[in-house]
C-alpha cells in the first residue's frame, strides 16, 4: 500500500507551482494530498489534485489574539485530518501557510519535509529546521542557513513542470528580437507603468516584438499603445500555454521568484531581474544573482529601473553575442536537470526515512 503523503503550499505561485511539481514527482509512489490557503486555491485544478483548505491566515502582531485562535482552531482541524487520512508524511513549501500542519504532523510523530526553493532561508522553513528531516534546497549556499542544520540539505536541480523538459528553445537568430515582460503571479505595476515608452523608443531604432504579461485592467490599453505604434505584441494576464510564449522569447524582463527563473533558466532564456525591493530578506535579489554569477542573466534595482532598462535593451540587441553566450551559459547550468533525475533524488531521500 503506497504511503500518504501532504503536501502544505499556499499564497502565490512560487509556492503553489513547486507544490504541484513535487505531486507530479511523487503520484507514482504516493497517495498525494495538497493544502492551500484561499489565495493558493486559485492555482490548483480541483479535477486533478485532492485539496485540503488551511486557510492560515498572517502572523499580524495588530491581529495577535484574533490570530492566535484561528491558528489554534486550524491546528486542531489539521491534527484530526491528518490523524483520520492516515498521513504519513508532510512536505512544506515554505511560508506561514504551512505552521499548522507542520504543528499538527510534529505532535503525530509524522516525518516532516521541507522545500526552500529560494536562495535565502525562509523565517518558516528556519523555524522547522530542527522538526524536519531534511530539506530540499537548490543550493548548498543558502543564507541565513544554520550550519548546525546543514547535513538536513539535499540538493535537488530546480523544481519545472515536467512540459519544461519536453519542449525546444528558440534557436538564436540576428532577426527580431522577441522580448517577454513578465511580472510573475503577483503581477509587476513598474513593468505596466514604466516600460512602454522605452519600448517605443527602442522600437525605432531596432526590430522587435513584445509579449507582456499585465493586469486585467491595462490589457486594451496596453495592446492599444503597441499597436498604435507599430509594435508587434501580444498582451496577456494568464495564459495556461505560458510555456509556449517563453519558449518564443530571446529575453526576458522579469521579477525574481525561484520558479519563474528556474522556468526560464531550463529553455536557456536569459533574462534581466528586477528583484522585488520588499521581497523578505532580499530573497528575490539572491536568487538572481545566483544566475548573474553564472553570467547568465541581468540584474537591474527597482529603482533605476526607467532610467537605466532603455539603454540596457538597446545593448542587448547590438551586442547579440552576449546574449548567446548567456544563453550557451544556462544550457551548461541545467545540462543534467532531468524530470528523472530529479524525480529520482526526491524519492530516493523520502524513501530513505
Amino acid at each position: 500500500m503506497k504511503k500518504k503523503i501532504l503536501i502544505s503550499t499556499g499564497g502565490s505561485g512560487g509556492h503553489v507551482i513547486p507544490a504541484t511539481i513535487l505531486h507530479n514527482h511523487l503520484l507514482k509512489k504516493r497517495n498525494v494530498i495538497i493544502s492551500t490557503d484561499y489565495r493558493g486555491y486559485k492555482y490548483l485544478d480541483k479535477k486533478v489534485y485532492k485539496i485540503l483548505l488551511i486557510d492560515t491566515p498572517k502572523l499580524s502582531l495588530f491581529l495577535l489574539p484574533f490570530n492566535f485562535f484561528k491558528i489554534l482552531f486550524l491546528f486542531i482541524k489539521s491534527f484530526f485530518f491528518l490523524k483520520k487520512e492516515k498521513i504519513h508524511e508532510v512536505l512544506s513549501t515554505g511560508g506561514y501557510m504551512s505552521l499548522p500542519l507542520i504543528l499538527a504532523g510534529k505532535c503525530l510523530n509524522l516525518k516532516i519535509y521541507l522545500l526552500e526553493p529560494n536562495f535565502v532561508l525562509g523565517r518558516a522553513n528556519k523555524f522547522f529546521l530542527s522538526s524536519c528531516e531534511k530539506i530540499f534546497c537548490y543550493t548548498d549556499q543558502i543564507k541565513n542557513f544554520p550550519e548546525k542544520f546543514k547535513n538536513k540539505m539535499v540538493i535537488i536541480y530546480p523544481l519545472v513542470r515536467d512540459e519544461f523538459y519536453k519542449k525546444k528553445a528558440r534557436e538564436s537568430n540576428n532577426g527580431k528580437l522577441c522580448l517577454l515582460i513578465v511580472g510573475g503571479s503577483q503581477g509587476a505595476s513598474v513593468f505596466d507603468q514604466n516600460l512602454k515608452q522605452s519600448i517605443l523608443n527602442v522600437s525605432k531604432k531596432f526590430s522587435i516584438k513584445v509579449i507582456q504579461q499585465t493586469q486585467l485592467t491595462n490589457i486594451s490599453s496596453l495592446r492599444k499603445f503597441y499597436s498604435e505604434n507599430n509594435i508587434e505584441n501580444e498582451i496577456f494576464n494568464f495564459d495556461k500555454k505560458f510555456i509556449k510564449k517563453i519558449s518564443e522569447t530571446d529575453i526576458c524582463i522579469t521579477r525574481a521568484g525561484a520558479t519563474t527563473l528556474a522556468e526560464l533558466s531550463i529553455l536557456n532564456v536569459p533574462f534581466i531581474a528586477v528583484p522585488l525591493p520588499g521581497s523578505k530578506d532580499n530573497h528575490q535579489f539572491e536568487n538572481a544573482n545566483f544566475y548573474a554569477k553564472n553570467d547568465c542573466c541581468w540584474i537591474l534595482e527597482q529603482n533605476l529601473f526607467e532610467e537605466k532598462i532603455e539603454q540596457m535593451i538597446e545593448e542587448i540587441i547590438k551586442n547579440r553575442s552576449n546574449l548567446n553566450k548567456k544563453k550557451e551559459n544556462l544550457s551548461n547550468l541545467n545540462y543534467q536537470n532531468t524530470w528523472i533525475n530529479a524525480n529520482q533524488k526526491i524519492l530516493k531521500n523520502l524513501n530513505e526515512n
